[in-house]
């Protein structure tokens, strides 16, 4: 039955894709009769999920080419004439823009196409473009939604198609799944004229307008040139890591007057689809920043600046001892330490004396640090809690703006930071500028570095630390057993939820899978639940909070472990401790078929 199925879609495959290199994958696979690949390759659907679609580039129902992408584009196009009508369509158009990634500019081109055909105007970007040039995009020009081709900081052979709604955030529940549902009534190819982007008279080059606004925006957001004094000598480094975020750091730097004082690490500073320097380019990983800190290490600079390839995220790593000395130690700061950074600096700058400081709200997604929160608590602010992803921080800032709040930041410990002035999604190049604002402002003011400066922080709100991990699951079947397995984990049946891990008593209890908060009075969660995604959040005795996941798109189960003391030996102490009980007592790999990385 499943080869009927697969020789089946092998051949309406083959009936539909006009790509001849496509076409022939397919074909020989066909005549090798190698149905198990191609059932891989055909019989599932890649899915269109709130982060839109994001796979390897090759042949297939279930991967990333031309054929898919026709296809999401029609049932997107489809979907908002639905919900916005043709004369929006006609008037306010759609925002396409694309990354450096091997097909990104003919995937964009055929995502216009689809549009066009559908008469939509498209303000097509025609030149490499950072992702948060699209989602500014279409609040610059008011349009219905945009697309952006990237896969962002994956491996190189692979790409993705981001979709953002007309409040330029990206999209969530229920558009996911009316999307989907669209694109599976629009799955005949129309238009493969990857040429119409350049003759439709519904075309509108827009990127220069855009990006002048944009850097405008951002000029204005940080004050325009520094006017504090620059540390004497004040120089960074800065890497691209091979992506598309040069040509507008360089805009934003000059905003800022500190031309003089980039650094650029030259083997990565050329966007390259290959990758070529780095085993992943993402700037959490493992060595990723070697090579900007060995040019710092070189030329005694204390100060190395990244943005991931589409350059929505950014990373930093600071000298911790003498640039002179002969081995001098570079630190590379976690998401959780460069988000308290921005909030601080944000809280101090903000105008008390004209806004009330309990509407000035902050936000961060429930696997980010809690410092936040015990800053804002201190402090007098609204803090907000989200779901993970800035789709969530996103709309949820736009919620707060509309009940009042200035909701001026949101922030994810995997180095995405968002600024709500510019954009309500995360943006590499307007947090470099705000950091190095930030690094200046505290050297003038206090004649602090950015380590005194996370040290005071620690001392005022306690010391955080984090230990995050995860493990590799056969299966989204084994990892929703394991989770089962974990909510049986009770004292007695009495019980709402397992009392205790290792020596420390559970005190709070969160399942944002079944749906139930042992903190709310009616034991709903606030935050939103779905029982397609496995989530547990616990506190327990000594100050210590954790997350555990079904990762939505990696065969993982991530651990999220933080903990608050009075030193920075205590908290790590304890977060590692708690991290410990969870692989011994909730997560058995030897038992339950998960794996250690």
């Amino acid at each position: 039955m499943a080869s009927s199925k697969t020789l089946e879609n092998a051949k309406k495959w083959l009936e539909i894709d006009k790509n001849p290199d496509t076409h022939a994958e397919i074909q020989k696979l066909v005549d090798a009769n190698d149905l198990k690949e191609l059932s891989n390759r055909l019989d599932e659907r890649i899915v269109f999920g709130t982060a839109g679609l994001r796979a390897r580039m090759q042949a297939g129902f279930s991967y990333m080419n031309d054929v898919t992408v026709i296809q999401a584009s029609q049932g997107l196009g489809a979907y908002l004439l639905q919900h916005f009508g043709h004369d929006a369509a006609r008037d306010r158009g759609v925002v396409v823009g694309h990354d450096h990634r091997h097909n990104s500019a003919r995937f964009a081109s055929l995502t216009a196409a689809a549009f066009i055909t559908q008469r939509f105007k498209v303000h097509f970007y025609d030149d490499l473009v950072h992702t948060p040039l699209v989602p500014f995009g279409i609040k610059h020009l008011g349009a219905l939604a945009g697309v952006m081709i990237t896969a962002s900081h994956n491996p190189a052979r692979d790409n993705g198609y981001k979709v953002y709604w007309d409040n330029a955030c990206q999209i969530i529940p229920p558009h996911d799944e009316g999307i989907f549902t669209s694109i599976e009534k629009h799955l005949e190819p129309v238009c493969w004229d990857v040429d119409l982007v350049n003759t439709s008279p519904l075309v509108v080059k827009s990127l220069a307008k855009v990006r002048a606004a944009y850097l405008n925006a951002l000029k204005s957001f940080t004050g325009g040139p520094i006017s504090m004094p620059t540390p004497p000598g004040f120089r960074f480094v800065y890497t691209p890591m091979h992506g598309v975020g040069l040509p507008a750091m360089k805009a934003a730097i000059e905003g800022l007057g500190l031309v003089e004082s980039m650094v650029i690490v030259e083997e990565q500073a050329l966007p390259d689809p290959d990758f070529p320097t780095v085993s992943f380019p993402n700037p959490e990983e493992k060595g990723a920043l070697d090579l900007g800190i060995s040019l710092a290490t070189r030329q005694s600079i204390p100060l190395v600046i990244a943005t991931d390839p589409d350059a929505d995220r950014f990373a930093v790593a600071v000298l911790l001892s003498d640039a002179s000395s002969s081995a001098p130690t570079y630190s590379i700061l976690s998401g959780n330490q460069l988000g308290i950074l921005f909030a601080a600096y944000l809280f101090e700058t903000f105008p008390k004396g004209q806004k009330p400081l309990e509407k000035l709200a902050m936000l961060a997604s429930t696997v980010s640090s809690q410092m936040l929160a015990s800053m804002a608590k201190t402090e007098g602010f609204h803090y907000e809690e989200t779901l993970t992803g800035f789709k969530w921080l996103g709309n949820v800032a736009l919620s707060l703006q509309k009940n009042g709040f200035d909701a001026v930041y949101a922030f994810e410990e995997a180095i995405g930071y968002m600024f709500s002035a510019l954009i309500p999604d995360k943006d590499g190049i307007s947090a470099a500028s705000i950091f190095l604002t930030a690094v200046i402002y505290w050297e003038s003011k206090e004649g602090l570095n950015i380590i005194q400066k996370l040290e005071q922080l620690y001392k005022k709100y306690g010391y955080f630390e984090s230990h995050n991990s995860y493990f590799i699951s056969p299966s989204p079947l084994r990892t929703a057993m394991v989770f089962e397995k974990i909510r049986t984990l009770k004292d007695d049946d009495e019980s709402d939820f397992p009392q205790r891990l290792g020596k420390r008593r559970i005190l709070r209890w969160r399942d944002l899978t079944l749906g139930w908060d042992s903190a709310t009075k009616d034991h709903i969660p606030l935050l939103p639940v779905s029982r397609s995604s496995e989530m547990i959040t616990c506190e327990l005795e000594g100050d210590v909070r954790f997350n555990v996941r079904g990762s939505g798109t990696e065969p993982k189960i991530k651990v999220y472990v933080e903990c608050k003391a009075e030193s920075r030996e205590a908290a790590k102490r304890g977060a590692d401790e708690v991290a410990g009980d969870l692989e011994r007592e909730w997560f058995r790999p030897r038992e339950s078929g998960l794996k250690k990385p």
